[in-house]
């Protein structure tokens, strides 16, 4: 297997309240505002990875409603798979991976994460039927991301 052409896949959690805006976490490696998420295990399923992702970074309990966007970074040859999802209990806690929480409007989300990571909150925030398929290079969006409809 050549592991140049491989991938790896990751989860995302936008969780949004009942007021409608959507849950960001400042990481501590590099100081972004991302949703919660990361790289699923080998072994694990999506829901399942999504599920621990999200109680790792947060330590909250969601429900994934729908997914709302797949998102492949041309650079790194992650694949993104983002959930818009709904809080079912728990208390924001900062971790080893997080060292900040907001919730956010989507003017808000558009002012404190890159492009490439804004639209993917974005598209869930503002999620109607089918999922979104963009590609980016860790930061801009790239030439034919779209969503599909």
């Amino acid at each position: 297997m050549d592991h140049h052409n491989t991938h790896s896949v990751s989860v995302a959690g936008v969780i949004i309240d009942d007021q409608g805006r959507a849950l960001l976490t400042q990481r501590r490696d590099n100081n972004h505002w991302e949703a919660p998420g990361g790289i699923l295990e080998r072994d694990e399923d999506i829901t399942t990875g999504l599920l621990r992702e999200i109680h790792e970074e947060t330590g909250l309990q969601v429900e994934p409603v729908t997914l709302t966007g797949v998102y492949k970074n041309m650079t790194r040859g992650i694949i993104a798979l983002v959930f818009r999802c709904k809080l079912i209990s728990g208390q924001l806690a900062e971790t080893d991976e997080t060292r900040a929480f907001r919730w956010v409007t989507a003017d808000q989300v558009q002012e404190l994460a890159s492009e490439a990571f804004a639209i993917r909150v974005l598209d869930a925030m503002h999620h109607d039927q089918a999922p979104a398929i963009r590609h980016h290079d860790g930061v801009r969006l790239l030439g034919s991301s779209q969503r599909h409809e």
